[in-house]
Protein backbone atom coordinates (compact mmCIF):
# COMPACT_ATOMS: atom_id res chain seq x y z
CA UNK A 1 0.00 0.00 0.00
CA UNK A 2 1.66 3.32 -0.66
CA UNK A 3 1.27 5.70 2.08
CA UNK A 4 0.74 9.36 1.73
CA UNK A 5 3.60 11.75 2.59
CA UNK A 6 2.62 14.09 5.20
CA UNK A 7 1.09 17.13 4.65
CA UNK A 8 2.58 20.78 5.39
CA UNK A 9 0.88 22.42 8.28
CA UNK A 10 -1.74 25.09 7.55
CA UNK A 11 -0.45 28.48 9.30
CA UNK A 12 -1.86 31.60 9.79
CA UNK A 13 -1.81 34.41 7.62
CA UNK A 14 0.74 36.91 7.83
CA UNK A 15 -1.10 40.35 7.63
CA UNK A 16 0.98 43.74 7.02
CA UNK A 17 0.39 47.39 7.19
CA UNK A 18 1.25 49.31 4.34
CA UNK A 19 0.67 53.21 4.40
CA UNK A 20 1.84 53.62 1.01
CA UNK A 21 2.80 51.39 -2.55
CA UNK A 22 6.45 51.56 -1.40
CA UNK A 23 5.00 50.11 1.64
CA UNK A 24 2.92 47.25 -0.11
CA UNK A 25 6.06 46.40 -2.12
CA UNK A 26 8.29 45.62 0.86
CA UNK A 27 5.66 43.87 2.72
CA UNK A 28 4.93 41.48 -0.55
CA UNK A 29 8.90 41.44 -0.69
CA UNK A 30 9.67 39.71 2.74
CA UNK A 31 6.53 37.39 2.43
CA UNK A 32 2.69 38.75 3.86
CA UNK A 33 0.06 36.63 2.82
CA UNK A 34 -2.24 39.43 2.69
CA UNK A 35 -2.12 43.38 3.51
CA UNK A 36 -4.01 46.00 4.97
CA UNK A 37 -4.43 49.53 3.75
CA UNK A 38 -6.88 52.46 3.45
CA UNK A 39 -8.39 54.89 1.07
CA UNK A 40 -8.98 58.83 1.21
CA UNK A 41 -11.89 58.31 3.50
CA UNK A 42 -13.11 56.17 6.19
CA UNK A 43 -10.04 55.36 7.27
CA UNK A 44 -8.84 55.20 11.23
CA UNK A 45 -5.57 56.62 9.62
CA UNK A 46 -6.06 59.60 7.90
CA UNK A 47 -2.32 61.23 8.03
CA UNK A 48 -0.89 57.70 6.85
CA UNK A 49 -0.49 57.82 2.70
CA UNK A 50 -3.39 56.09 2.28
CA UNK A 51 -4.74 55.41 -1.60
CA UNK A 52 -6.51 57.21 -3.90
CA UNK A 53 -8.12 55.38 -6.48
CA UNK A 54 -5.94 55.11 -8.51
CA UNK A 55 -3.54 53.50 -5.96
CA UNK A 56 -6.12 51.62 -4.79
CA UNK A 57 -6.56 49.93 -8.12
CA UNK A 58 -2.61 49.88 -8.29
CA UNK A 59 -1.94 48.52 -5.03
CA UNK A 60 -4.30 45.72 -5.49
CA UNK A 61 -3.45 44.85 -8.89
CA UNK A 62 0.19 44.01 -7.61
CA UNK A 63 -0.70 42.46 -4.89
CA UNK A 64 -3.10 39.62 -6.76
CA UNK A 65 -0.28 39.12 -9.27
CA UNK A 66 2.18 38.30 -6.77
CA UNK A 67 -0.94 36.05 -4.92
CA UNK A 68 -1.31 38.41 -1.55
CA UNK A 69 -4.72 39.40 -0.51
CA UNK A 70 -6.02 42.98 0.33
CA UNK A 71 -8.37 44.28 2.95
CA UNK A 72 -9.43 47.46 2.62
CA UNK A 73 -10.05 49.52 6.09
CA UNK A 74 -13.32 51.41 6.20
CA UNK A 75 -13.26 51.22 9.97
CA UNK A 76 -13.85 54.69 11.48
CA UNK A 77 -17.13 55.06 13.69
CA UNK A 78 -19.70 57.10 11.19
CA UNK A 79 -21.91 59.70 11.73
CA UNK A 80 -24.56 60.28 9.66
CA UNK A 81 -22.76 62.88 7.38
CA UNK A 82 -20.13 60.26 5.89
CA UNK A 83 -22.53 57.79 5.31
CA UNK A 84 -24.11 59.38 2.04
CA UNK A 85 -20.63 58.70 -0.02
CA UNK A 86 -20.26 55.39 1.90
CA UNK A 87 -22.39 53.32 -0.84
CA UNK A 88 -20.42 54.45 -4.01
CA UNK A 89 -17.06 54.03 -2.15
CA UNK A 90 -18.21 50.20 -0.87
CA UNK A 91 -19.27 49.81 -4.68
CA UNK A 92 -15.50 51.11 -5.64
CA UNK A 93 -13.84 48.55 -3.59
CA UNK A 94 -16.12 46.02 -5.02
CA UNK A 95 -14.85 47.08 -8.86
CA UNK A 96 -11.36 47.08 -7.60
CA UNK A 97 -11.63 43.70 -6.89
CA UNK A 98 -10.76 44.09 -2.85
CA UNK A 99 -10.60 41.26 -0.88
CA UNK A 100 -12.50 42.23 2.05
CA UNK A 101 -13.13 45.50 4.02
CA UNK A 102 -12.36 45.84 7.87
CA UNK A 103 -15.20 47.73 9.47
CA UNK A 104 -15.77 48.21 13.21
CA UNK A 105 -19.31 50.42 12.72
CA UNK A 106 -22.26 47.96 13.15
CA UNK A 107 -24.02 50.62 10.20
CA UNK A 108 -21.32 50.16 7.94
CA UNK A 109 -21.33 46.29 8.32
CA UNK A 110 -25.01 45.98 7.80
CA UNK A 111 -24.92 48.24 4.75
CA UNK A 112 -21.51 46.63 3.04
CA UNK A 113 -23.59 43.27 3.58
CA UNK A 114 -26.66 44.54 1.64
CA UNK A 115 -24.61 46.55 -1.66
CA UNK A 116 -21.83 44.53 -1.85
CA UNK A 117 -22.09 40.97 -0.49
CA UNK A 118 -19.37 40.10 -2.55
CA UNK A 119 -16.70 41.64 -0.32
CA UNK A 120 -15.61 39.73 2.95
CA UNK A 121 -16.31 41.48 6.06
CA UNK A 122 -13.42 41.53 8.75
CA UNK A 123 -14.74 42.89 12.29
CA UNK A 124 -11.75 45.74 13.69
CA UNK A 125 -10.24 45.64 16.87
CA UNK A 126 -12.42 48.16 17.70
CA UNK A 127 -15.88 46.57 17.97
CA UNK A 128 -14.21 44.64 21.44
CA UNK A 129 -14.73 41.35 20.69
CA UNK A 130 -13.96 40.08 24.11
CA UNK A 131 -16.02 37.10 24.80
CA UNK A 132 -17.47 34.25 22.94
CA UNK A 133 -21.04 35.38 22.87
CA UNK A 134 -20.01 38.38 21.21
CA UNK A 135 -17.80 36.16 18.35
CA UNK A 136 -20.64 34.52 17.70
CA UNK A 137 -23.12 37.55 17.16
CA UNK A 138 -20.53 39.46 14.52
CA UNK A 139 -20.20 35.69 12.95
CA UNK A 140 -24.39 36.05 12.59
CA UNK A 141 -24.19 39.14 11.57
CA UNK A 142 -21.80 38.62 8.10
CA UNK A 143 -18.16 39.24 9.98
CA UNK A 144 -16.17 36.31 8.46
CA UNK A 145 -12.89 37.54 10.47
CA UNK A 146 -13.07 39.01 13.79
CA UNK A 147 -9.79 40.29 15.59
CA UNK A 148 -10.31 40.06 18.67
CA UNK A 149 -9.82 43.25 21.36
CA UNK A 150 -6.09 43.07 22.71
CA UNK A 151 -6.92 43.10 25.98
CA UNK A 152 -7.26 38.98 25.48
CA UNK A 153 -4.99 36.40 26.76
CA UNK A 154 -4.14 33.12 25.68
CA UNK A 155 -6.71 31.02 27.16
CA UNK A 156 -9.56 33.91 26.29
CA UNK A 157 -8.49 33.50 22.69
CA UNK A 158 -8.51 29.40 22.37
CA UNK A 159 -11.38 30.09 24.78
CA UNK A 160 -13.42 31.80 21.68
CA UNK A 161 -12.10 29.40 18.96
CA UNK A 162 -13.38 26.60 20.76
CA UNK A 163 -16.79 28.30 20.35
CA UNK A 164 -16.89 30.44 16.86
CA UNK A 165 -16.09 29.36 13.38
CA UNK A 166 -15.15 32.80 12.35
CA UNK A 167 -11.52 33.45 11.33
CA UNK A 168 -9.63 34.97 14.41
CA UNK A 169 -7.08 37.25 13.80
CA UNK A 170 -4.97 38.71 16.47
CA UNK A 171 -2.82 41.32 16.63
CA UNK A 172 0.92 40.09 17.26
CA UNK A 173 3.53 43.66 16.61
CA UNK A 174 3.56 47.21 16.73
CA UNK A 175 2.53 49.79 18.65
CA UNK A 176 -0.34 49.76 21.38
CA UNK A 177 -3.38 52.71 22.45
CA UNK A 178 -3.15 53.36 26.03
CA UNK A 179 -7.06 53.22 25.64
CA UNK A 180 -9.14 50.37 25.87
CA UNK A 181 -9.22 49.04 21.89
CA UNK A 182 -8.01 52.01 21.00
CA UNK A 183 -11.31 53.89 21.77
CA UNK A 184 -9.42 56.81 22.75
CA UNK A 185 -10.38 60.49 22.92
CA UNK A 186 -7.15 62.36 24.68
CA UNK A 187 -6.58 63.87 20.65
CA UNK A 188 -9.88 65.35 20.46
CA UNK A 189 -9.90 66.68 23.88
CA UNK A 190 -6.29 67.95 23.16
CA UNK A 191 -6.38 68.99 19.63
CA UNK A 192 -9.92 68.80 18.04
CA UNK A 193 -8.29 65.44 15.93
CA UNK A 194 -11.03 63.22 16.09
CA UNK A 195 -9.13 59.59 16.99
CA UNK A 196 -12.46 57.47 16.32
CA UNK A 197 -12.57 59.47 12.82
CA UNK A 198 -9.22 58.42 11.31
CA UNK A 199 -7.04 61.78 12.55
CA UNK A 200 -5.56 60.99 15.74
CA UNK A 201 -2.51 62.95 17.07
CA UNK A 202 -1.42 60.63 19.14
CA UNK A 203 -0.86 62.54 22.30
CA UNK A 204 -0.50 59.17 24.46
CA UNK A 205 3.38 59.66 23.10
CA UNK A 206 3.67 63.08 24.79
CA UNK A 207 5.27 64.27 27.95
CA UNK A 208 3.24 65.49 30.89
CA UNK A 209 3.58 66.69 34.09
CA UNK A 210 1.11 67.93 36.51
CA UNK A 211 -0.39 71.40 37.64
CA UNK A 212 -2.06 71.87 41.07
CA UNK A 213 -4.62 74.43 40.16
CA UNK A 214 -3.97 77.08 42.70
CA UNK A 215 -0.40 76.88 41.07
CA UNK A 216 -0.75 77.85 37.85
CA UNK A 217 2.49 77.80 35.51
CA UNK A 218 4.16 75.60 38.42
CA UNK A 219 4.64 72.34 36.74
CA UNK A 220 5.37 69.12 38.50
CA UNK A 221 6.91 66.15 36.72
CA UNK A 222 5.24 62.61 38.03
CA UNK A 223 8.35 61.23 37.58
CA UNK A 224 11.76 62.32 37.87
CA UNK A 225 12.66 63.73 34.35
CA UNK A 226 13.33 67.33 32.98
CA UNK A 227 11.02 66.89 30.33
CA UNK A 228 7.81 65.51 32.13
CA UNK A 229 6.61 62.13 32.05
CA UNK A 230 5.18 60.09 29.13
CA UNK A 231 2.69 58.41 31.66
CA UNK A 232 0.36 57.37 28.95
CA UNK A 233 3.35 55.59 26.93
CA UNK A 234 2.83 52.23 26.20
CA UNK A 235 5.45 49.67 24.71
CA UNK A 236 5.19 47.76 21.47
CA UNK A 237 3.38 44.81 21.29
CA UNK A 238 5.84 42.14 20.73
CA UNK A 239 4.43 38.30 20.66
CA UNK A 240 7.30 36.72 18.33
CA UNK A 241 8.36 34.22 20.63
CA UNK A 242 4.56 33.14 21.39
CA UNK A 243 3.71 32.14 17.52
CA UNK A 244 4.12 28.73 18.34
CA UNK A 245 1.17 29.34 20.53
CA UNK A 246 -0.56 30.88 18.78
CA UNK A 247 -0.34 28.17 16.19
CA UNK A 248 -1.63 25.74 18.46
CA UNK A 249 -4.63 27.98 19.25
CA UNK A 250 -5.86 27.48 15.93
CA UNK A 251 -5.39 31.66 15.34
CA UNK A 252 -6.35 32.29 11.48
CA UNK A 253 -4.20 35.74 11.09
CA UNK A 254 -1.55 37.36 12.58
CA UNK A 255 -1.64 41.38 12.40
CA UNK A 256 0.98 43.24 12.35
CA UNK A 257 0.52 46.92 12.94
CA UNK A 258 2.28 49.64 11.68
CA UNK A 259 0.70 52.04 8.62
CA UNK A 260 2.47 54.81 9.45
CA UNK A 261 6.07 53.34 10.12
CA UNK A 262 8.66 53.48 7.85
CA UNK A 263 9.38 51.16 4.58
CA UNK A 264 12.62 49.80 6.34
CA UNK A 265 10.15 49.01 9.64
CA UNK A 266 7.48 47.20 7.80
CA UNK A 267 9.34 45.12 5.76
CA UNK A 268 12.18 44.78 8.69
CA UNK A 269 8.98 43.25 11.02
CA UNK A 270 7.38 41.01 7.84
CA UNK A 271 10.86 39.30 7.44
CA UNK A 272 11.07 38.53 10.83
CA UNK A 273 7.69 37.12 10.67
CA UNK A 274 7.51 35.36 7.71
CA UNK A 275 10.84 33.78 8.75
CA UNK A 276 9.71 32.63 12.19
CA UNK A 277 6.37 30.85 10.96
CA UNK A 278 7.98 29.28 8.24
CA UNK A 279 10.31 27.46 10.62
CA UNK A 280 7.14 26.45 13.03
CA UNK A 281 5.68 24.89 9.43
CA UNK A 282 8.99 23.30 9.05
CA UNK A 283 9.17 21.81 12.83
CA UNK A 284 5.32 20.86 12.64
CA UNK A 285 6.30 19.06 9.19
CA UNK A 286 9.17 17.57 11.01
CA UNK A 287 6.59 15.86 13.71
CA UNK A 288 7.09 18.65 16.44
CA UNK A 289 4.38 19.84 18.18
CA UNK A 290 3.99 23.58 17.96
CA UNK A 291 2.90 24.17 21.79
CA UNK A 292 6.93 22.86 22.59
CA UNK A 293 8.54 25.15 20.33
CA UNK A 294 11.17 27.68 21.07
CA UNK A 295 12.51 29.93 18.08
CA UNK A 296 16.29 29.54 18.11
CA UNK A 297 18.41 32.89 19.01
CA UNK A 298 18.68 34.32 15.95
CA UNK A 299 15.29 35.64 15.76
CA UNK A 300 15.53 37.10 18.88
CA UNK A 301 19.06 39.09 17.68
CA UNK A 302 16.93 40.18 14.12
CA UNK A 303 14.47 41.51 16.85
CA UNK A 304 16.78 43.69 18.52
CA UNK A 305 17.97 45.25 15.32
CA UNK A 306 14.29 46.78 14.40
CA UNK A 307 13.09 50.07 16.12
CA UNK A 308 11.01 49.93 18.48
CA UNK A 309 9.88 51.26 22.18
CA UNK A 310 11.06 48.62 23.18
CA UNK A 311 8.40 45.19 23.41
CA UNK A 312 5.14 43.83 25.87
CA UNK A 313 3.20 41.31 25.17
CA UNK A 314 0.55 43.29 26.76
CA UNK A 315 -2.12 40.58 28.14
CA UNK A 316 -1.04 37.81 26.75
CA UNK A 317 -0.03 35.81 29.96
CA UNK A 318 -0.78 38.24 32.32
CA UNK A 319 -1.96 41.81 33.05
CA UNK A 320 0.31 44.54 31.99
CA UNK A 321 2.31 46.21 35.11
CA UNK A 322 4.23 49.31 34.72
CA UNK A 323 7.14 47.59 33.38
CA UNK A 324 4.98 47.58 30.33
CA UNK A 325 5.16 51.08 30.13
CA UNK A 326 7.85 53.34 28.55
CA UNK A 327 7.83 56.66 31.15
CA UNK A 328 11.24 58.35 30.54
CA UNK A 329 11.57 58.84 26.53
CA UNK A 330 9.23 58.41 23.40
CA UNK A 331 11.06 55.79 22.47
CA UNK A 332 14.37 53.48 23.21
CA UNK A 333 17.60 54.98 21.15
CA UNK A 334 17.70 52.40 17.84
CA UNK A 335 21.34 50.67 16.97
CA UNK A 336 20.58 49.92 13.99
CA UNK A 337 18.89 51.43 11.10
CA UNK A 338 17.60 51.18 7.52
CA UNK A 339 20.44 52.43 5.42
CA UNK A 340 19.09 51.71 1.53
CA UNK A 341 16.72 50.05 -0.84
CA UNK A 342 17.63 48.07 -3.41
CA UNK A 343 16.26 49.53 -6.86
CA UNK A 344 18.95 47.28 -9.19
CA UNK A 345 20.92 43.91 -8.71
CA UNK A 346 23.78 44.12 -11.47
CA UNK A 347 25.41 46.20 -10.92
CA UNK A 348 24.10 46.85 -7.08
CA UNK A 349 22.28 50.00 -6.80
CA UNK A 350 20.46 51.91 -3.66
CA UNK A 351 18.35 54.34 -3.00
CA UNK A 352 19.53 55.45 0.42
CA UNK A 353 17.51 56.11 3.77
CA UNK A 354 20.41 57.17 6.08
CA UNK A 355 24.11 59.04 5.56
CA UNK A 356 26.31 55.74 4.20
CA UNK A 357 30.06 55.98 4.16
CA UNK A 358 32.90 53.99 2.13
CA UNK A 359 33.58 51.72 4.90
CA UNK A 360 30.30 50.92 6.71
CA UNK A 361 29.65 47.77 7.44
CA UNK A 362 25.85 47.12 6.30
CA UNK A 363 23.99 43.71 6.39
CA UNK A 364 21.62 42.79 3.25
CA UNK A 365 18.36 41.21 4.46
CA UNK A 366 17.60 38.46 1.78
CA UNK A 367 14.82 35.64 2.36
CA UNK A 368 16.93 33.45 5.35
CA UNK A 369 17.16 34.73 8.67
CA UNK A 370 20.94 35.06 8.59
CA UNK A 371 21.85 38.62 6.92
CA UNK A 372 24.55 39.17 4.45
CA UNK A 373 27.51 41.07 6.14
CA UNK A 374 29.55 42.96 4.29
CA UNK A 375 31.91 45.99 3.71
CA UNK A 376 30.90 49.03 1.08
CA UNK A 377 34.57 49.47 -0.56
CA UNK A 378 33.04 52.35 -3.45
CA UNK A 379 30.27 53.97 -4.00
CA UNK A 380 29.65 55.55 -7.34
CA UNK A 381 26.44 58.06 -8.22
CA UNK A 382 24.35 56.98 -11.75
CA UNK A 383 26.92 59.05 -13.98
CA UNK A 384 29.91 57.41 -12.98
CA UNK A 385 31.29 59.71 -10.24
CA UNK A 386 32.68 58.22 -7.07
CA UNK A 387 31.71 59.47 -3.94
CA UNK A 388 32.99 58.66 -0.68
CA UNK A 389 29.48 59.85 1.10
CA UNK A 390 25.95 59.37 0.35
CA UNK A 391 22.98 61.65 1.66
CA UNK A 392 19.44 60.02 2.13
CA UNK A 393 17.82 59.89 -1.26
CA UNK A 394 20.75 59.55 -3.39
CA UNK A 395 20.78 56.61 -6.01
CA UNK A 396 24.45 55.19 -5.47
CA UNK A 397 26.29 51.82 -6.78
CA UNK A 398 28.06 50.03 -4.24
CA UNK A 399 30.85 47.91 -4.23
CA UNK A 400 31.42 45.36 -1.46
CA UNK A 401 33.50 43.57 0.38
CA UNK A 402 32.36 40.17 0.28
CA UNK A 403 30.78 40.77 -2.78
CA UNK A 404 26.84 39.82 -2.54
CA UNK A 405 25.23 37.00 -3.99
CA UNK A 406 21.17 36.67 -5.22
CA UNK A 407 20.68 40.40 -4.85
CA UNK A 408 16.76 41.00 -5.19
CA UNK A 409 15.46 44.70 -5.93
CA UNK A 410 13.37 46.34 -2.96
CA UNK A 411 15.35 44.64 -0.72
CA UNK A 412 16.21 46.22 2.51
CA UNK A 413 19.99 47.19 3.84
CA UNK A 414 20.47 48.23 7.43
CA UNK A 415 23.94 49.96 9.10
CA UNK A 416 24.96 49.63 12.75
CA UNK A 417 24.21 53.75 14.40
Amino acid sequence: MIQSSPKKPVLPELLAPVGSYEKLIAAIHYGADAVYLGGKSFSLRARAGNFDEAGLRQAIDYAHEHGVKVYVTVNIFAHNRDMATLPDYLMLLADLRADGIIVSDPGILSLARKITPQLELHLSTQANVTNSASACFWAQQGARRLNLARELGLEEIKAIRAETEAELEVFVHGALCISYSGRCMLSNYFTGRNANQGDCAHPCRYSYAVVEEKRPGEYFPVEEDERGTYIFNAKDLCLLTKLPLLVDAGVSALKIEGRMKSVGYVGAVVRLYRQALDWIGEQIFLGEPAVSLQLPEIFHNELSKIGTRGQTENFFSTRPSSDDMLYDRMRIEQSWVPVGIVRNEDPLLIETRQVLHCGDQVEYLGHSIEPDKVTVTAMRLENGSSIERANPGNRVELVTDPSLNGIERHALLRKRT
